[in-house]
């Protein structure tokens, strides 16, 4: 029997399949995405989706502002052929400007005719041809529930707080559920999952991220399970796409590593994915980094729950990830420069805006 799902992690493999998809499209096509930029693959996405709208099918785009190099012109010929593109809480002037644009859209999702879904960590972009993603394909009506949440996130673009109960709620299907986030302080609902994942583990938490840097909560939950004897891997990259990041990142090493948390880096090129799997059982994947900021002020989506058949892709993704990472090293990360060092101080009290 076939299974629903497929697991992607090589950008240049996963956009020639989105773009399939696209072509075959006959009812809707649905983007939303933190990234939509003016270069090669933005064009090839924009032409693509230009196609299908003078074929009659209904085309959305969703983008944030901030995070996209794409605008209005950009999309000029897409929308007169009556495509729709909005671009997610525009950047705003204003006495609280840093803490009101850090509000981004971070959501990576394309929905197709209720049957197709894709989420997970990439954006569209030539920038990230190399990188290491977490891109999940799922074939069923699933599609049906994610319409909607696109589609409330459509409609309400420009709003600057979504406090609706509507937004929260937890969205079951079969054994998966997918959980939404939004800017808050105090209700962070996808930063509650993964904790609860990490506190009921009881063999192993294998964490894949971009960035790490969680808050006290999230790295206290991680160090009371290696105590209790769970074996606890993280996947970084050697060096992410945001140096500043890396330095705050590596301030925290040392304390991993004293608590007997195995740090791993991935080498041979940036590592994007976003992902937890837990005693080879329970997953969760999206678009949530490991930090403050995606949990603070980052509107995002994740999908968790017990599926094996995303559960087995899982393990293979990190099997192949394994084998181009190399373990922390903790008398070289004691030798590291002064000036690395001071930045990791430095940056503490910006460490929600990395």
């Amino acid at each position: 029997m076939q299974s629903d799902y497929e697991l992607f992690s090589d950008p240049i493999t996963f956009y020639n399949a989105m773009l399939s998809d696209i072509n075959l499209a006959k009812k809707y096509i649905y983007l939303e995405t933190y990234k939509f930029a003016n270069d090669a693959i933005g064009v090839k996405f924009r032409n693509a989706l230009i196609r299908k709208r003078k074929e009659g099918v209904e085309v959305k785009i969703l983008a944030d502002s901030w995070g996209s190099t794409s605008n209005e012109e950009f999309f000029a010929e897409f929308t007169s052929a009556g495509g729709e593109v909005r671009f997610f809480e525009k950047v705003i002037f204003s006495f609280d400007f840093f803490t009101r644009n850090h509000r981004r859209n971070h959501r990576k999702m394309l929905l197709i005719d209720d049957q197709i879904t894709y989420i997970g960590s990439a954006n569209i972009a030539a920038h990230s041809l190399n990188w290491r993603e977490s891109v999940l394909r799922i074939q069923n009506d699933i599609t049906i529930k994610f319409k909607k949440v696109f589609l409330d996130y459509f409609k309400k673009y420009q709003k600057h707080f979504l406090n609706k109960f509507t937004y929260k709620k937890n969205i079951r299907y079969r054994q998966i559920q997918i959980i939404r986030d939004m800017p808050s302080i105090y209700r962070q609902l996808i930063k509650r999952q993964y904790e609860k994942m990490i506190r009921k583990a009881q063999t192993e938490i294998i964490i894949e991220t971009p960035y790490l840097i969680p808050g006290f909560k999230l790295r206290k939950s991680l160090i009371d399970a290696s105590k209790r004897g769970v074996n606890v891997t993280i996947i970084i990259p050697r060096r992410s796409d945001v140096r500043l990041a890396d330095f705050l990142r590596d301030k925290y090493l040392g304390i991993y590593y004293k608590n007997q948390i195995n740090i791993l880096f991935y080498i041979p090129q940036n590592l994007h994915a976003k992902l937890i799997l837990s005693d080879h059982k329970i997953f969760a994947l999206g678009s949530p980094n490991f930090d403050y900021r995606s949990f603070r002020y980052m509107h995002e989506i994740i999908i968790t729950g017990q599926d094996t058949d995303v559960v087995n892709l899982i393990e293979r993704h990190l099997n192949e990830t394994l084998i181009d990472c190399e373990p922390f090293d903790f008398n070289q990360w004691q030798r590291r420069p002064l000036i690395e060092r001071a930045f990791g101080w430095v940056l503490i009290p910006f460490r929600h805006l990395l």
